[in-house]
């Protein structure tokens, strides 16, 4: 057995994702025919993403759902007859928002032509009106707005994937070195306020605005604005982000949670964390963990504040968060609700 540590996923941009992408002929002129090609699919050594292009299967691998979904769309564009409109989740794979716990099957494109509508193997058209303000193009892809995408997406999916879309969102306009600009904040919500007034009946409005009333453009990742869900189900009233404490160097770190409720700080340990190059820079697994725990040490040292720790294997449920925070001895009722004391 390969004691090889498994790559670990990482995210891929538009252009990373066109020069991955291969088609049939780029195939053949690297000297493979027909059979050579079904080989490598059979042998684990090429994916295919659509009948006609295909991805190095150790790359597809590696990739989170919304690279994969990525390769996906340029697919669907490149056999298009004229460029579509992507929409939905699929245009949120190129605004680049996160698609979380979400694997699209389907690219998604909005048609204007009464009739066209409707579902072809891996795409789905959708007849709706669509403003030519609400149509933008990024980088040769025609794509609904962010501010559409953004609403699209958060009124037709489960919570956890809008909440993480939304805080995303507001994150790109309003959040410098982990910092929200309260004015664009304001901006920003007062926008998708007036957008939502002009879908009074449509589908998924009423949690719409659920979502962008608690959108917190300081959540990094998706799982803290999953958290962020799962503390306010836990019954947490007082939970601030990014909260600085000062470093023994005179700069500031930034810790994820400011729980006030049980005077303690939360931290968010994503999956790539320690394992992905981009986010450990050039330092390797062992002196990441290292530099993490000293940092650790120092903040509780100095705060007088735990440090509760968590992952994505935790927030899934209620059940699995309250769980975890019940082994830091948070009081916990059987309800899974945080007991007042």
């Amino acid at each position: 057995m390969s004691s090889e540590r498994p790559a670990a996923k990482h995210k891929i941009t538009l252009a990373q994702a066109r020069d991955l992408l291969r088609t049939t002929a780029d195939l053949r002129e690297t000297g493979l025919d027909d059979r050579d090609i079904r080989a490598q699919r059979a042998n684990g050594d090429l994916h295919r993403v659509r009948r006609g292009h295909f991805v190095d299967k150790a790359e597809w691998d590696s990739l989170w759902s919304e690279g994969r979904h990525l390769l996906h769309v340029l697919a669907v564009v490149a056999d298009a007859d004229a460029p579509p409109v992507l929409s939905g989740v699929s245009a949120a794979a190129v605004h680049g928002l996160p698609l979380y716990q979400l694997s699209p099957e389907r690219v998604h494109v909005i048609v204007a032509t009464p009739g066209h509508a409707g579902s072809v193997r891996d795409l789905l058209r959708h007849e709706v009106a669509l403003p030519d303000a609400d149509i933008v193009e990024l980088d040769g892809l025609r794509v609904t707005s962010a501010a559409r995408t953004v609403l699209d997406v958060i009124r037709t999916t489960r919570v956890e994937a809008a909440q993480s879309v939304a805080d995303a969102a507001l994150r790109a306009v309003s959040v410098r070195h982990q910092r929200a600009d309260p004015d664009l904040v304001e901006l920003w919500r007062d926008d998708m306020e007036r957008r939502l007034a002009h879908l009074t009946g449509a589908r998924g409005v009423r949690r719409a605005r659920e979502v962008i009333a608690f959108a917190d453009g300081r959540a990094q990742l998706p799982g803290e604005s999953v958290s962020r869900l799962r503390l306010r189900e836990m019954g947490f009233r007082s939970v601030d982000l990014q909260v600085p404490v000062r470093s023994p160097h005179g700069s500031d770190w930034f810790v994820d949670f400011g729980l006030d409720d049980i005077n303690a700080f939360g931290e968010y340990d994503g999956e790539g964390k320690y394992t992905d190059p981009e986010l450990r820079g050039e330092r390797d697994i062992e002196d990441a963990v290292l530099d993490e725990k000293q940092r650790e040490d120092w903040i509780r040292g100095r705060t007088g504040r735990p440090m509760l720790r968590w992952g994505g294997t935790h927030i899934g449920t209620l059940r699995t968060f309250a769980t975890r925070l019940a082994a830091f001895h948070v009081p916990v009722t059987n309800g899974y609700r945080l007991a007042r004391r």
